[in-house]
């Protein structure tokens, strides 16, 4: 079967997941609401389907392919089906800033403008700029690598800290951000996602770039590419894309971890194909997780980066088991 047969079979399944996601809920679990809400007495189902499910179901779209198009990239870049956007310090400089603003408190009207978003933005920013610094003065991309790894752990204890000095009522909000989550997604929001798809074009057009450096950075700069630049341009555009969707959402984890590797295993190493087929099956996948997240304690709903965690974090596991002789571990 080839690769574009595949990517057609993603496609279809991510449409199918869309129906599914906005027909089911704690609300009503079948195609009723479709019919209720295009009557006049439906008001209430048309709040409920056009104010909260059709966004939260193109969020998980979104920040889903977005988070798994950025790992795709990231490994290829780093030539390390273990690589994941975390390691570029992002999401632990977006929680960092997140935790200190819902604990710390802002007084300025200027900063409190932001919020939790804002802050989570600036703070996977500003991360990844130290990584790009510090990387600078190591060997190729694993100085990046390096530097990714020490940010992270810092920021980590960061967060920590903060959440050691929160009290209880702050202590519940910071985990259920932490956690991730979709509830709550606006229209609003869906603008400030559009970074997510604009990085995930740049990306695409990187996709000859990435299939040269998986040769070895000697190889590509005799190919003609500028490393350094493309170290650069990608780890900026995983920055925006994790960034934005860190601050939206929270963080969702493993995603940009486990996908690209289950696309290659299935499609091949072609990031011509692998960039796309990982955009929808994180898609498919987060929105699969999204709506068992909303359905297994209804009315209540368990954090979506909870469930993608309890399933990621076995098959990371499993990855490092069946990597041990490439890896050397």
């Amino acid at each position: 079967m080839s690769p574009t047969i595949k990517l057609a079979f993603l496609l279809v399944g991510v449409l199918l997941m869309i129906v599914v996601g906005v027909s089911v809920g704690p609300s009503g679990s079948d195609l009723g609401i479709w019919l209720s809400a295009a009557r006049d007495g439906g008001q209430v189902d048309r709040i409920i389907l056009y104010d909260i499910r059709i966004p939260r179901v193109l969020m998980t779209i979104i920040v889903g392919g977005g988070l798994a198009m950025m790992g795709a990239a990231i490994q290829g870049l780093f030539r390390n089906p273990l690589a994941d956007p975390a390691l570029i310090g992002v999401s632990g400089g977006a929680a960092l800033f997140a935790v200190g603003f819902m604990t710390l408190g802002v007084t300025s009207p200027w900063l409190a403008i932001l919020g939790v978003p804002g802050f989570a933005f600036i703070g996977g920013l500003l991360t990844t700029y130290l990584v790009l610094i510090i990387g600078q003065r190591g060997a190729g991309v694993s100085g990046v690598l390096l530097a990714g790894i020490a940010v992270n752990a810092v920021t980590i204890a960061g967060v920590g800290l903060l959440t050691y000095m929160t009290s209880d009522q702050q202590l519940r909000s910071v985990a259920f951000w932490a956690l991730g989550s979709f509830n709550g997604v606006t229209w609003g929001n869906l603008g400030v996602s559009m970074v997510i798809g604009c990085a995930a074009l740049l990306v695409l057009r990187e996709h000859r770039c990435l299939n040269a450096i998986t040769l070895g950075e000697s190889q590509a700069r005799h190919l003609g590419i500028n490393v350094r630049w493309l170290q650069v341009r990608i780890i900026i555009y995983a920055a925006l894309a994790v960034g934005v969707g860190v601050s939206m959402v929270g963080i969702i984890a493993f995603v940009g971890l486990v996908v690209p590797h289950l696309v290659r295993m299935a499609i091949g190493s072609n990031h011509r194909v692998v960039l796309p087929g990982s955009a929808l099956m994180g898609a498919l996948l987060t929105l699969l997780a999204d709506t068992l997240a909303r359905l297994m304690i209804a009315p209540a709903e368990l954090p979506v980066g909870l469930l993608m965690s309890l399933v990621g974090g076995p098959f990371f596991v499993w990855l490092i088991v069946k990597q041990q002789k490439t890896l050397g571990i």
